[in-house]
């Protein structure tokens, strides 16, 4: 009788154990959902600032068509992104088309000069600003459940639910290449 009293405490203490990491992994995974909704906001203010953006370039950079068509076509990839991984490369093209257009603005003077140029480069600096520690915190919340999906013995559990390895935010390949890149200064 003792036998089957341990024996059922120690089948309850497995279950109360096992739904603990299964709670704890949907837990991590919602905080993931989270940070990426946090980074979506961001996202949307600046796909609403860009075309404001472009309309005050097209003003003073008339040969820069291209450009300003590239920075529309990212924006338009980006806001049609539906999965994480798509976002992540469709923001990063996206990022990469503006980052284009402050190269270009150099050579425009009056461009630089004017106020709601300047305003709306605020704006999208501030957003810019934002996005990074969204993404980071976003990064910091992948890193924990892909932590803890891999990690024994909740990798017993993750794997016959479903959960599995999540992607990260990352600048993608032709920003870190532009990143190893060593600055070019000009006296």
């Amino acid at each position: 009788m003792i036998g089957l009293i341990i024996s059922g405490v120690v089948v309850l203490l497995l279950i109360f154990w096992l739904i603990s990491i299964y709670n704890n992994l949907v837990k991590l995974r919602n905080r993931r959902e989270n940070a990426f909704a946090d980074i979506d906001v961001q996202l949307k203010q600046r796909h609403d600032l860009i075309p404001q953006l472009v309309d005050t370039v097209k003003g003073y950079a008339t040969h820069e068509k291209t450009l300003l068509e590239e920075i529309t076509r990212a924006r338009t990839a980006a806001m049609s992104a539906t999965t994480v991984e798509t976002k992540v490369q469709a923001e990063n093209m996206l990022t990469s088309a503006l980052q284009g257009l402050r190269v270009a603005v150099e050579a425009y003077p009056d461009l630089k000069a004017n106020q709601n140029f300047f305003q709306l480069q605020e704006e999208i600096s501030d957003i810019e600003n934002k996005l990074a520690a969204s993404r980071r915190f976003f990064n910091s919340a992948t890193n924990e459940l892909n932590t803890s999906i891999e990690s024994f013995p909740a990798n017993l559990i993750s794997s016959s639910f479903g959960f599995t390895r999540q992607t990260m935010f990352t600048i993608g390949e032709d920003q870190r290449a532009n990143l190893e890149q060593a600055p070019k200064i000009n006296f």
